[in-house]
C-alpha cells in the first residue's frame, strides 16, 4: 500500500524538479491526446516545441516568443506577489481588459495629435485602470470579508461586457463603416507600441516585463515588504504577531497585480493587437496563473515559464495550421501543464512510502 508521509520541511530538490517533471508528463499525456485525435504524437509534440525555435521559419517565430511572453510574464509577476501572501487574484483577465480600455481611451482621446507625451500617459492610464479594477475585490475583502477569488473572477465577465460595449460604442471607429472596433493604434504613431529594434519582437511591453522581474526579485529578497509577503504566506499567525497589517498587504498585492495586468493590456492593445475589439482578450490573464505556478512564484522562474508558455502558444498555432489540430486540443494541452504541476507538487511536501497491508 502507498502512504503519504509529510516531510519535516519542503524538499528543495523537488521544488526545482517538479516543474521539469510536470512538463515531461504533460508531453506524454499530450502525445496520448494527439494520438487519440488521429495525429502522430511525436510529430505534434515536435511541432509545438521544436518548430518555433529551430524549424524552417524559426527566424520569424523566435521574435514572437517575446511578443507572446511579455504579457504573460508581466501579469504573472503581479499575481505571484499575492499568491505568495495567500491572496488569490483570479481576475487578472478583467484587469488586463480594463487596462487596455483605459490606455487605448487616452490615446484615442488625443487623436490625431502627435506628441511624445501620449504614450507615457497611456501607460499610466492602463496601470491605473487595472489597479482600480483590482482594488474593488481588495476593498470588499478588507471591509466586508468577501472572498477575493469569487469577486475578482466575476469582475472578469463584467469587464468583457464593458469591452464589447466600448468596441460597439464610445471607442468605435467613426470611419470604420459600421464595423465594431476602435481605430487601429498601429496607424497612430504617438499611440503605437512599436518594436524598439525592428524584427526582434522587443517592444516596450517586453522592457516593462523585464523591469518587473528585476523589481519583484529585489522586493522579495531585499525589502521588508517582501519579507512581510513571504512571512504572511508561510506563517499568517506569526505575521500578525510581528505587526504585519493584513489590510495593507491585501490592498498592495491586489493593487500591484492589477496595475501590472492593466499595463500588459495597454501594451498589447497598442502593439500586437492594435485595436480595441470584441475578441481582444485571449485568456492571458488566466494563462498567467499557470506561468506563475510553473515558475514557482519566483521572478526568474516566471520569466522562463513565460517563454515556455509562449512557445506552446506559437507551436500550437503552427500545429493547428500544419497538422490540423483543433484549438481546443492545444488549450487542453496547456491546461494539463497546470494540472500535472499541481499534482506532482505534492512531492515537495510529502514523500511516498510503501506500507505493508495489515492481515485481516
Amino acid at each position: 500500500m502507498l502512504k503519504l508521509e509529510k516531510r519535516p520541511q519542503p524538499s528543495r530538490l523537488w521544488t526545482y524538479l517538479t516543474p521539469v517533471l510536470a512538463v515531461v508528463i504533460t508531453m506524454i499525456a499530450g502525445g496520448a491526446l494527439f494520438a487519440a485525435l488521429g495525429k502522430d504524437p511525436v510529430e505534434a509534440i515536435g511541432t509545438i516545441f521544436w518548430e518555433p525555435l529551430f524549424g524552417e521559419f524559426a527566424f520569424y517565430y523566435r521574435p514572437q516568443l517575446l511578443v507572446k511572453g511579455a504579457p504573460l510574464v508581466l501579469i504573472a509577476i503581479g499575481l505571484s506577489l499575492g499568491f505568495r501572501a495567500g491572496i488569490w487574484n483570479i481576475g487578472a483577465e478583467g484587469q488586463y481588459i480594463i487596462g487596455a480600455l483605459t490606455g487605448a481611451g487616452v490615446g484615442l482621446a488625443f487623436y490625431p495629435m502627435e506628441s511624445w507625451v501620449i504614450f507615457p500617459l497611456m501607460v499610466i492610464a492602463g496601470a491605473l485602470g487595472g489597479w482600480a479594477w483590482a482594488t474593488i475585490p481588495a476593498l470588499l475583502k478588507v471591509r466586508f470579508g468577501t472572498n477575493e477569488i469569487l469577486v475578482s473572477l466575476m469582475l472578469v465577465y463584467v469587464a468583457e461586457q464593458l469591452l464589447a460595449k466600448m468596441a460597439l460604442g464610445l471607442l468605435k471607429n467613426p470611419e470604420g463603416h459600421g464595423f465594431p472596433g476602435s481605430r487601429n493604434l498601429r496607424d497612430y504613431a504617438s499611440a503605437h507600441n512599436a518594436e524598439i529594434v525592428a524584427g526582434t519582437g522587443m517592444h516596450w511591453g517586453v522592457v516593462a516585463a523585464l523591469i518587473a522581474v528585476i523589481l519583484a526579485y529585489v522586493l522579495l529578497n531585499r525589502h521588508i515588504l517582501g519579507y512581510h509577503i513571504r512571512l504572511t504566506g508561510q506563517a499568517p499567525k506569526a505575521a500578525r504577531f510581528a505587526g504585519v497589517s493584513p489590510s495593507r498587504l491585501i490592498l498592495f498585492c491586489l493593487g500591484t497585480s492589477g496595475a501590472l495586468a492593466g499595463m500588459a493590456g495597454m501594451f498589447e492593445v497598442s502593439g500586437p493587437s492594435g485595436q480595441v475589439s470584441i475578441d481582444f482578450n485571449v485568456g492571458y490573464g488566466f494563462t498567467a496563473i499557470i506561468v506563475a505556478f510553473l515558475g514557482r512564484l519566483h521572478p526568474v522562474g516566471i520569466l522562463l515559464a513565460g517563454l515556455l508558455m509562449a512557445l506552446t502558444y506559437i507551436g500550437g498555432e503552427i500545429a493547428q495550421s500544419n497538422l490540423g489540430l483543433p484549438a481546443a486540443a492545444i488549450q487542453m494541452f496547456q491546461g494539463m501543464l497546470l494540472f500535472f504541476l499541481l499534482a506532482v507538487d505534492l512531492l515537495t511536501n510529502y514523500r511516498i512510502r510503501l506500507k505493508q497491508a495489515e492481515a485481516a
